[in-house]
């Protein structure tokens, strides 16, 4: 098993940055990988980035690509999501989540963390 707690989500003015971080604990050793979805209001969840543990490459939906980075801490077993030059439309609850070695799909959920985006 693997918990993870997410935390930096807030409100921030449109063009403003945060930084999202979620801290794993638990089998860390057999995560592959370990993303960021989110779910805005009445829209269904979607993916946003990933990244491999090990050899750290990262994927990003088309609609952050240039404007968010994920990165991971090994040491601290954290990954993080940068996300500068915030929209409106980028206000969602934002998830992280681990997949495991064994596993095709993400199994280990975060509780979410609120990011919303408003002048």
């Amino acid at each position: 098993q693997v918990q993870l707690v997410e935390s930096g989500g807030g409100l921030v003015q449109p063009g403003g940055s945060l930084r999202l971080s979620c801290a794993a604990s638990g089998r860390t050793s057999g995560i592959w990988s370990m993303g960021w979805f989110r779910q805005a209001p009445g829209k269904a969840q979607e993916f946003v980035a990933d990244i491999t543990w090990n050899g750290g490459v990262a994927y990003y939906a088309d609609s952050v690509k240039g404007r968010f980075t994920i990165s991971r801490d090994n040491a601290k077993n954290t990954v993080y999501l940068q996300m500068n030059g915030l929209e409106p439309e980028d206000t969602a609850v934002y998830y992280c989540a681990a997949r495991p070695v064994t596993a095709r799909t993400y199994d280990y959920w975060g509780q979410g963390t609120q990011v919303t985006v408003s002048s």
